[in-house]
């Protein structure tokens, strides 16, 4: 399999995203076929999986800035691609901050050894890094200090990417299926990225979040595809979701 951890540093796209029954993903993928392809960094079916650490301060700032719909928002988040191997200390993770402006989705990340990552997000310290990161890295740290930053939610799941020709560069189509989490006070000296907690449900095994990701618009013949297959759009969070299900205070 292909290197997942392929670094691209910082990106701007539009997002939308569907909750749909796994019969109505099966329709919508067999047409997708006549126009995309697997995403080659996955398996054959262009399939991998995920895992996200998500940060958040104790007045869970980031999730209330979701829920009242502010038009500029950001997070912060460890992912990690379960491609190579084994979590270890060296592992290739990424630390990103994903920032709502409007309906313009912006993304800026670092790639770190896991111990470095760690380092950072929950010591507190800087990590060595590449100097192309510096302007990111600075962020990052001025996050978790200003919002006293902790271990809020762990999510896991599989994904399935589909991409686009070069006819439509920057077009992914994404299927996200078996999503788990744990979210509590998490303890940052004992979570894990790899942690066996993730054993909850997001959602009913039945449903799958179906997104589309697009640099600047979306096809004329995706719009067509998603009208004829019914596709409701809705405002979905996997972090909010998650503290909504723990029933955490906040």
């Amino acid at each position: 399999m292909t290197n997942l951890s392929h670094i691209i540093r910082s990106f701007n796209r539009f997002e939308l995203k569907y909750l749909v029954t796994l019969q109505q993903a099966e329709r919508f993928k067999r047409d997708l076929r006549a126009y995309l392809t697997p995403d080659h960094n996955g398996d054959p079916r262009g399939a991998y999986n995920l895992a996200s650490l998500y940060y958040d301060g104790p007045d869970y700032r980031f999730y209330w800035e979701k829920v009242d719909g502010i038009k500029f928002r950001r997070k912060l988040r460890i992912r990690r691609y379960e491609a190579n191997g084994p979590l270890a200390p060296e592992s290739p993770v990424f630390v990103e901050i994903k920032q709502r402006v409007d309906r313009v989705t912006q993304k800026r990340r670092v790639q770190l050894p896991y111990r470095e990552a760690l380092r950072l997000c929950n010591g507190r310290e800087l990590p060595e890094h590449d100097s192309r990161d510096q302007a990111v890295i600075e962020e990052l740290a001025a996050m978790i200090w200003q919002y006293n930053l902790r271990p809020a939610s762990l999510i896991r799941y599989r994904r399935e990417a589909w991409v686009g020709s070069e006819y439509d560069i920057g077009l992914r189509v994404t299927f996200d299926t078996e999503l788990h989490y744990y979210a509590s006070l998490l303890d940052p000296a004992a979570v894990r990225l790899d942690s066996p907690y993730t054993k909850r449900s997001l959602f009913p095994p039945e449903w799958i979040v179906i997104e589309i990701k697009v640099n600047e618009r979306i096809p004329y013949w995706l719009t067509e595809l998603v009208a004829a297959h019914n596709l409701s759009l809705t405002r979905l969070s996997k972090y909010c979701r998650s503290i909504d299900l723990a029933q955490i205070p906040h």
